[in-house]
């Protein structure tokens, strides 16, 4: 298993700061990742078993297919010969999902990814079985896993969390697999009572990764029903849509009334030559979508009690909370404000998907004394509290691409905030995030659409529950890297490297920080030098405290790097010891027909470097040229100087827009070489050799008695 910090490590890693990278893709992808850190069974269980993804429960959300062009190598691990599940749901909205699954393990890797089969589900509402789990070696015999290797223990995430004990995983442990074997299961999972019946939905995608050999899929469905791209509402616990994205093998109806059923069947010899998954307009969709949602005011019907409405013990118990956390707190902004760090920081986090609980929350006095919550629960304490505050909270949720236009159900949401508002600036907060600062989100949601339970009221009109996730951010974005270097005789490099920022890449680092223990943040600080360029070893290393959010995170190390330069070479080049600028790639040439897109700069950002670095005596210098470029999207400007032993360079880049227009594309490439070409350039050194000079051995002189040839008289 891999441990929490290296895997915090890795991710960092794999980004390119401290390397000033101004693009929001990038921040997510490793904001999203330090999220997974923050959940290590996720990632123990993706290492271990394929058998997440084939037997989920009923209501949660399916990962979805990879694309066709993303093929898999020819010789797989493993290859699943048989997925089979058939689904059956009821008008009370209880359901039964059987899978069958037989793989054939070709290698001692296929061995490892299903020694254990781990299947998450939820105790209060869902139950699973597993009847059949049999090894069938080459020889034709055949061994049936006991029913002592099964266990049911609580998910690692809710283990140091009583009230979540329901939340659990059940595995299977596999002895005696072998490459060669094949390894038949079937899993049962029962839904009954879930908090949001009569309603229910399911999300299925079809593998496209070559993995599965054959795939069969069947759906029995209370009423008459067709196919459709469209709502068709009212429901009233019925179901109201089914979305078909792969045209079906073969469907029947039966009965009549109440008991009408609609059955649906799929059968998929070769799921590599299925299409990417996409609805009707081109947005990436699940294969097959049922929802016996109406329409989204309906799930608002659902959600709101939940969130809003609370009991009258609850808000007492918020407001005497506020008042013990808080004493000096006589403001409206001063309430908000520390409500929302109480609710953060000092409640400990229960990382569990959006929905995994059924949207249950407990109680405020239960979720106070015990000292954690669930993101949800964290969200219905801010939205109280800010209530108190004077302010107007919203929750909202955020999730798959182009929401609005998915069909309603909770699976597509991944994530929740509040909305609230502070001097006439709104602000969205996501206290899940224990170090975020106050009004800061990942970039990626920023902007966004997000489904509210609180839609406008017009009176006679209800208008559809959408609101757009706040843009800005509560302070400017800066980052500000000083570097304070000296080279020696012998070639060594020492450096004390100084970070100062806020915004997107302060709160990746908060988090990478915040993660990690004390005694691992060398380590850590050794893979940011690493992606300085810096190849030396980190000697100390200190960070702010990443809960003091108030302030910019500011993060210093020293390094010291052997044989930097080699000074029997002439001249010696060095390039300036400033991390290196990162801009948007210019956008690729657009197919035949296509609109161009713009090009994506992110937040705006002020970012400034500056390096000083100390040389021998007698070291001469010659200094880059500066630059200077001006754009009304960004600036650019640089600057190179030498007085006596000492270099100096620094680079300032403003981002002050956040895209550019396709139109102006040549532009920005313009803009984009003078940034690159101005990084190229190299300090150039010349050293004078003061070694010093041995003498040279004299000739010996020949004894006279030595000497040949005649004697003088």
């Amino acid at each position: 298993m891999i441990s929490a910090f290296l895997l915090c490590a890795l991710c960092v890693k794999s980004f390119l700061f401290p390397r000033v990278c101004h693009s929001n893709h990038t921040s997510y992808n490793l904001f999203v990742a330090l999220s997974e850190f923050r959940r290590p069974y996720l990632v123990c269980a993706l290492l271990l078993s394929w058998s997440l993804f084939l037997c989920p429960p009923i209501h949660a959300q399916q990962q979805p297919a990879q694309s066709a062009d993303k093929q898999s190598a020819p010789q797989t691990p493993a290859q699943i010969e048989l997925l089979e599940t058939k689904v059956r749901f009821e008008t009370n909205g209880d359901s039964r999902k059987e899978v069958h699954c037989i793989v054939k393990i070709s290698s001692e890797l296929g061995v490892r990814q299903f020694a254990r089969l781990n299947f998450d589900y939820n105790r209060s509402f869902e139950s699973i079985d597993i009847p059949l789990v049999r090894i069938t070696h080459p020889s034709g015999g055949t061994a049936d896993i006991l029913p002592s290797a099964i266990t049911d223990n609580p998910n690692p995430v809710v283990v140091n969390a009583p009230a979540y004990q329901d939340v659990r995983v059940k595995s299977v442990r596999i002895l005696g697999l072998a490459p060669g074997d094949n390894l038949e299961y079937r899993v049962l999972t029962t839904v009954s009572h879930h908090p949001l019946a009569p309603d229910f939905w399911l999300d299925h995608s079809f593998d496209r990764s070559g993995v599965v050999t054959e795939e069969i899929f069947e759906l029995d469905l209370p009423g008459h029903l067709n196919s459709t791209t469209r709502m068709t509402g009212p429901g009233n616990g019925r179901l109201a849509a089914i979305y078909v994205g792969v045209p079906w093998t073969s469907r029947q109806h039966s009965g009549e009334g109440d008991s009408a059923r609609s059955e649906y069947r799929w059968e998929i010899a070769s799921t590599r030559t299925l299409p990417p998954a996409v609805d009707d307009d081109r947005v990436a969709a699940p294969d097959v979508i049922v929802s016996s949602f109406w329409g989204w005011n309906r799930i608002v019907e659902r959600l709101a009690p939940q969130f809003l409405s609370g009991t009258e013990e609850d808000r007492k118990e918020i407001q005497d909370r506020l008042i013990a956390f808080a004493p000096r707190a006589k403001t409206p902004v001063m309430m908000l404000r520390a409500s929302y760090e109480f609710v953060s920081q000092k409640l400990r986090t229960v990382d569990l998907p959006v929905g995994a609980t059924g949207f249950q929350i407990r109680h405020a006095r239960e979720i106070f004394d015990s000292g954690y919550a669930t993101p949800e629960e964290k969200c219905f304490l801010m939205a109280k509290l800010a209530s108190l505050a004077g302010s107007t909270p919203e929750i909202l949720f955020a999730g798959a691409p182009e929401l609005q236009k998915q069909f309603p159900r909770p699976t597509v949401f991944n994530h929740i905030f509040v909305a609230v508002s502070e001097k006439k600036k709104r602000f969205a907060l996501d206290p899940s995030v224990e170090v975020a600062p106050f009004g800061v989100i990942p970039s990626q949601f920023r902007g966004k659409p997000a489904f509210t339970l609180t839609p406008f009221d017009a009176g006679d009109v209800i208008y559809e529950p959408w609101a757009v996730l706040p843009t800005d951010l509560p302070f400017p974005s800066s980052q500000r890297v000083t570097v304070d270097a000296a080279l020696a005789d012998d070639g060594k490099l020492t450096a004390k490297v100084h970070y100062s920022m806020r915004g997107d890449n302060e709160l990746l680092l908060r988090v990478a920080f915040h993660q990690a223990p004390k005694e691992k943040w060398k380590d850590l600080a050794q893979l940011l030098s690493l992606s300085d360029g810096f190849r030396g070893k980190v000697t100390s290393v200190t960070a702010s405290d990443p809960s003091a959010t108030r302030e910019p995170f500011t993060l210093d190390y020293e390094i010291t790097m052997p044989k930097f330069v080699d000074w029997s070479k002439k001249p010696v080049r060095i390039p300036a010891l400033l991390p290196q600028i990162g801009l948007p790639d210019p956008p690729a040439k657009p197919s035949a027909g296509a609109a161009a897109s713009p090009i994506e700069l992110g937040t705006p950002l002020e970012v400034e470097t500056h390096m000083t670095l100390h040389l021998p005596p007698g070291t001469t210098v010659r200094t880059p040229t500066g630059t200077s470029v001006q754009r009304d999207y960004a600036t650019f400007a640089s600057q190179y100087s030498a007085k006596g032993p000492t270099i100096a360079a620094s680079r300032h880049i403003n981002f002050l827009l956040r895209e550019v227009s396709a139109e102006r594309a040549a532009d920005y490439n313009a803009f984009l070489r003078a940034v690159q070409n101005d990084g190229a350039q190299d300090f150039t050194l010349d050293r004078k050799d003061t070694s010093p000079t041995e003498p040279k051995p004299s000739a010996p002189k020949t004894p006279a008695s030595a000497q040949t040839g005649p004697s003088k008289p």
